[in-house]
């Protein structure tokens, strides 16, 4: 029977429905030396760790009982998925959590593990692999806590597959943090035109506005997959000073985090009842943007 639903899960995520698009791949292979330079392309992404990071932290200290000095994420095993050279895994690898980045690119793995190699602590703590994340699904079943995918999915190629497999690889009522940008005019005029174009922060080419991903939409696709949507704060950054805050307005880029419904099946009838009353005004959130 197991081997059963391993061919089953083999057929469902065969390279023919992968979420890895070769056109975004020969993007990034062009800039995987440039992950540590924190005045090149990637510098928005390095301070960007400012914000995410505590939020990250923040979100799991208030969600757990279990304090470490020092160590706050200790015991707490992560997938950062789409990894690239290694830029969250390590903050969040010093904070005492056991990461596991992958990322299909080669070239980002191997700049991600000559980095770490420079710290002891983070050498152990830290293990990165060259991988899809279906790829990774069969092996890895219900076994990470936590699961971030910052500034991953507008370049996925199946959004759906990519969602299913988080919530695969998660243990049950486990976290998933996604930071990414919106679909709107503003995130057109800022995300490609003045970034890409006029100021330069992102290499031109990037991003393509037709896979950005409105926060509505993906709270959709994750409730509709067995997610719970806690929280979605907006997130701005401010070319001058290099830096990023939060703020209300989630129309350019935004971060989400979403945790995943317990042990199947097991649902009470207040469950159900709950989850009627907070559908409620998100249906109604839904008509007056």
């Amino acid at each position: 029977q197991l081997s059963l639903f391993r061919l089953t899960m083999k057929r469902l995520f065969s390279t023919s429905h992968s979420s890895v698009d070769s056109k975004e791949m020969k993007k990034f292979q062009l800039l995987a030396h440039k992950w540590w330079d924190e005045e090149g392309e990637f510098s928005a992404l390095h301070s960007m760790n400012d914000i995410r990071v505590p939020f990250i932290r923040d979100t799991l200290l208030n969600m757990s009982s279990n304090y470490h000095l020092g160590n706050p994420l200790s015991g707490v095993k992560i997938l950062d998925v789409g990894c690239g050279g290694g830029l969250l895994s390590e903050p969040l690898g010093r904070l005492g959590a056991s990461v596991t980045g992958i990322d299909p690119l080669e070239d980002n793995i191997r700049t991600a593990d000559q980095h770490k190699s420079f710290d002891p602590v983070l050498a152990k703590r830290i293990q990165y692999k060259s991988s899809s994340l279906e790829e990774i699904v069969e092996e890895s079943m219900e076994t990470f806590d936590v699961i971030v995918a910052s500034e991953v999915v507008e370049h996925v190629a199946d959004l759906e597959t990519f969602i299913k497999c988080c919530s695969q690889v998660l243990k049950p009522e486990g976290s998933l943090f996604i930071t990414t940008i919106n679909k709107t005019q503003l995130s057109y005029v800022l995300g490609i035109v003045v970034a890409e174009k006029i100021i330069g922060i992102v290499p031109e080419g990037t991003h393509e506005w037709e896979k950005f991903v409105p926060p509505e939409e993906l709270e959709r696709l994750l409730e509709s997959n067995g997610f719970s949507v806690k929280t979605v704060n907006g997130m701005l950054y401010n070319p001058l000073s290099g830096s990023w805050s939060w703020m209300e307005s989630t129309s350019v880029n935004y971060a989400m985090h979403a945790v995943k419904s317990g042990a199947q099946g097991q649902s009470s009838p207040t469950d159900a009842l709950s989850e009627m009353e907070s559908e409620q005004p998100s249906a109604t959130a839904g008509t007056t943007v």
